[in-house]
């Protein structure tokens, strides 16, 4: 019988990332997961371990991976899910909004990935897999620092995809559109209530399986799923008293 396979995940405690996680460790996968909340509702310890860190903490990011990674040398994979989202028009935002959302959404997980690439290389093998948006294939209205941030996502994995092959480290980008999640939560905006208007999580973790299963010597390079029907929904907000 082989060894179950080992991966450091982002975002694992909800949407995206949590049904990544729930599928993973239903396919004899053992998780490490990076967050800063460390509850694991429903998650056996002894196959997710969770990792108490803040990605959005720059400064003391580098040394928190460093030690990560010398407690998990055998890790094998690499799946960043975490990511905020945050809309408007360019003066809308401040100049410490635009920085807080390239920190999360790029700066980050450029530190995780070359936190990890070196056991990965030293290993001969592993696989790098980054969520992206469809913000990264097209830029629409009040999405301009939002897409900046999943364009420089996509460019860097394709340049990774390129130094990395060599070493036997396949890299994919799976860029979803929206996606039912509480992300939208906070925003003015949602997809429409059919359920042709959204796709779901546990969309996203089966191509994360797909990608992760194939042969060695396949990569999936980028992958785009969609709603059949994309319908956005403007939120009703009552005027302020």
């Amino acid at each position: 019988m082989s060894a179950k396979r080992k991966m450091l995940l982002t975002g694992a405690g909800g949407g995206i990332g949590r049904s990544i996680a729930t599928l993973l460790l239903s396919s004899d996968w053992r998780i490490v997961g990076v967050g800063r909340d460390p509850a694991r509702p429903g998650f056996s310890q002894k196959e997710c371990s969770q990792a108490t860190i803040d990605l959005s903490d720059l400064e003391n990011l580098p040394e928190q991976l460093r030690l990560l990674a010398s407690e998990h040398e055998d890790i094998d994979s690499v799946v960043c899910a975490a990511g905020v989202g945050r809309f408007g028009s360019l003066e809308e935002f401040s100049y410490q909004q635009i920085r807080e959302l390239i920190d999360i959404n790029l700066t980050s997980q450029l530190y995780v990935v070359r936190a990890f690439l070196p056991l990965l290389k030293r290993r001969g093998r592993g696989h790098v897999v980054l969520i992206g948006s469809e913000a990264a294939l097209a830029g629409g209205a009040r999405g301009a620092v939002y897409s900046a941030t999943k364009f420089a996502l996509r460019g860097f994995c394709q340049s990774l995809r390129q130094e990395s092959a060599a070493a036997g480290i396949r890299v994919t980008l799976i860029n979803p559109g929206m996606v039912r999640t509480d992300f939208f939560d906070q925003l003015d905006f949602e997809p429409g209530e059919d359920l042709a208007h959204a796709i779901v999580p546990e969309d996203i973790a089966v191509a994360v399986k797909m990608v992760l299963s194939a042969r060695a010597e396949t990569v999936f390079d980028e992958i785009n799923l969609s709603p059949l029907k994309k319908v956005v929904r403007r939120k009703h907000r009552a005027p302020k008293p």
